[in-house]
């Protein structure tokens, strides 16, 4: 009770909390919100070499930076005995910082609070900061490590990991995303990371599957353990379900950061950049590009140090390096410009170009034309892999994609022919007729329908056979086809190969190249979208 003007009376009393009570009672919340809902369950997951969810925002976040958003949420379920725990967070830690400082939003699931499983207000925080992250234009990375969805909550459950596909979706080639894989993701929840750019998993640590051991058991029969199923062995060597392996999770951390350095924060923006590293004159490495080719045309040699050759300080960050090996993708820095390259590796199958190699490398080049990554290709490619079960499992319409990405792609692209370059493989890795700005080749590069010893097979079938020396006809033919057709000049007559280089200029070239193209513009037929073969 006050008087007229506004004083207590003596002696009276009132229920309203002062402003001391309830910077008392926030600080109750924050207290009990840091606070583990279950020790055993934090010592738990520290027992299997795992951090926990703030720990792991915390590791890879620039320190300080993190902010939560929506901590103090909690599930609404008050069926099969729900109501008795009600956690602050409801299982998820949501927010944004910065990494290496720029801002990006995270959320990270927390298997300490319902083994991870996602309920409706947990869904509805991972829906927010995605919505967030889009309306923002930045990057987000969620930290999945979930038991699958709520039991408990039923429907509304199932609900939300739509709702997560769905903004998945609509972020696709806006911003930037990546999926860390911290411990189990099975059945539906396994497609919400697969719609991002980029998935990460943690060896004997990570596991996707859409269907678990136990169920597959007992439709199947088929009895296998979860690291044979779906560990990150398996996604990042057979499937290519995963892009990276990472040892642990400082590892994933730490590639994580990588990939940002060289990915814009979204569609509208260009990729960092940085000072180079390295000087335009000649230096070792550009020299020893002069004898990295073989004078044997069947000797392999490894395709990285040609690329590394190239990009400042020689760094590579691989994408899918275990996945796939006849062919390379990763991002790089050219003048301190960040580049996506893609090449042949002759060191596997004599870098042909396979089923597996061809989505690997459509789907990399895609990512790089979506975020305005200039392409840089290095070619040595004898064509597809014939076979049979090449051809079963579909490789005209799988390796369609890797011609129609190409052929799509509107940044800059510069390719680089060091030796074969025969038939199909030549007009698929980005050749000219594919939209290509500039391509070079080196002074060892054959391109032609096919190498010497199947041409002469081929064209002078007969003349062998009548000849009383068929050994010193076909070496004889041979070296004919060779010198008129498979070297670079007939290509640079026609204005297929715009220069041919010396190898210790490739560096230079390249440079002065996308150099040129920065200000590169297309214009497209107005359209919905393609229509990629799937």
């Amino acid at each position: 009770m006050t008087t007229a003007d506004g004083r207590r009376r003596p002696g009276a009393t009132s229920s309203r909390r002062t402003t001391a009570q309830r910077i008392d009672e926030l600080e109750r919340r924050n207290e009990e919100l840091l606070s583990p809902s279950s020790t055993e369950a934090v010592d738990r997951q520290h027992a299997k070499g795992k951090m926990t969810a703030r720990e792991r925002v915390t590791a890879l976040m620039d320190p300080g930076t993190f902010v939560e958003l929506d901590a103090l949420v909690r599930h609404r379920c008050h069926d099969f005995g729900m109501e008795e725990r009600r956690p602050p967070g409801d299982g998820v830690v949501t927010g944004y910082g910065m990494v290496d400082g720029r801002q990006v939003f995270v959320f990270a699931q927390d298997f300490t609070v319902f083994g991870g499983s996602l309920g409706e207000m947990y869904g509805h925080k991972v829906v927010k900061v995605m919505d967030l992250a889009l309306r923002t234009g930045c990057p987000v990375i969620g930290i999945n490590d979930s038991g699958g969805a709520r039991i408990q909550e039923g429907v509304a459950s199932l609900a939300m990991y739509a709702e997560m596909v769905k903004r998945h979706v609509e972020a696709s080639g806006v911003i930037p995303q990546i999926s860390l894989m911290m411990g189990p993701c099975a059945g539906g929840a396994v497609y919400a990371p697969a719609i991002t750019e980029f998935v990460v998993m943690v060896n004997g640590m990570s596991h996707m599957f859409v269907t678990g051991p136990d169920v597959l058991r007992t439709i199947t029969g088929q009895t296998v353990d979860r690291e044979e199923l779906g560990g990150a062995s398996g996604h990042n060597t057979v499937s290519g379900g995963a892009h990276y392996m990472a040892q642990d999770e400082k590892e994933a951390f730490e590639y994580t950061r990588a990939l940002l350095g060289h990915l814009p924060s979204n569609n509208m923006e260009d990729p960092p950049s940085y000072a180079p590293t390295r000087g335009r004159g000649t230096d070792e490495a550009d020299l020893a590009l002069d004898s990295l080719v073989p004078d044997d045309p069947g000797t392999p040699y490894d395709m990285r140090h040609a690329v590394c050759g190239v990009l400042d300080g020689g760094e590579l960050v691989e994408v899918q390096p275990l996945f796939a090996r006849n062919i390379i993708c990763g991002f790089g820095r050219v003048e301190g410009e960040s580049v996506g390259v893609v090449a042949n590796q002759p060191m596997c199958a004599a870098g042909a170009l396979d089923i597996d190699a061809s989505e690997k490398a459509a789907r990399f080049i895609r990512t790089c034309d979506a975020f305005h990554i200039p392409v840089l290709t290095f070619v040595d490619v004898p064509g597809f892999l014939p076979g049979i079960d090449q051809e079963r499992a579909g490789i005209i319409r799988r390796g369609a994609k890797l011609i129609y990405a190409y052929a799509e792609a509107t940044v800059p692209m510069v390719t680089v022919v060091t030796r074969k370059a025969y038939g199909g493989g030549y007009g698929v890795m980005g050749s000219k007729h594919l939209g290509t700005d500039i391509n070079l080749a080196w002074p060892t590069a054959e391109i032609a329908v096919m190498g010497g010893e199947s041409a002469v097979s081929v064209l002078h079938r007969g003349t062998l056979r009548r000849s009383a020396d068929p050994e010193a006809e076909r070496e004889r033919l041979r070296e004919a086809y060779e010198c008129a057709l498979c070297n670079p000049y007939v290509a640079a007559e026609h204005g297929y190969i715009d220069a041919v280089i010396m190898p210790r200029e490739t560096r230079f070239q390249v440079a002065s190249a996308l150099r040129m193209l920065r200000t590169k513009r297309v214009t497209r037929l107005p359209r919905k979208h393609g229509n990629i073969p799937l």
